[in-house]
């Protein structure tokens, strides 16, 4: 076992400051909300995708997971691939290589293509790995990706953690 495998209780939520939101205050399940913030993703030094029009799924611990539609990616940016992966919540999701410019990222993408009842809204929509790709802006910041390998959260200065995926965070 290690450090990693130790659960652990939940850790002190960092302070809140004037236009911030918590991860601590996100609910378990989690929701899909609505979003108008301008998402802007490059890839290979090319735009890939723009839009006004998201979903951010928040759940507690983690930082928002945005959904963008299929429809604001440049054509022949998405291109399915193997493997999939299941989530109790929002149930099975295939995975989608990106590429933009000249430069290919495998399975930096993923989609429910049935979503469970509760989260219907993510149908054609589509996440990304933020450290996969060149860099991702939500309303001109850039993105900080959400540690560790498996999860997909983007961290902009108007959410606070701490965020699971730091080392420790394994049980929370």
């Amino acid at each position: 076992m290690t450090a990693e495998d130790v659960p652990r209780g939940r850790p002190v939520p960092d302070a809140i400051a004037p236009g911030q939101e918590s991860v601590w205050d996100y609910p378990r399940p989690p929701v899909a909300r609505f979003s108008d913030e301008e998402i802007v993703v490059v890839l290979g030094g090319e735009e890939i995708c723009e839009t006004r029009t998201s979903w951010r799924v928040l759940e507690t611990s983690h930082p928002p997971t945005y959904y963008l539609p299929r429809s604001a990616f440049r054509p022949g940016s998405l291109i399915s691939t193997r493997g999939g992966s299941f989530c109790e919540w929002k149930g099975s999701a295939n995975y989608l290589d990106v590429y933009g410019g000249e430069r290919l990222a495998r399975r930096a993408a993923w989609y429910y293509p049935r979503p469970s009842p509760d989260f219907a809204m993510l149908a054609n929509h589509v996440a990304l790995y933020a450290a996969m790709m060149d860099y991702c802006l939500v309303d001109g910041e850039r993105v900080v990706p959400q540690p560790g390998g498996f999860y997909g959260g983007w961290i902009t200065s108007t959410v606070v953690g701490p965020f699971k995926g730091v080392p420790g965070s394994q049980g929370w």
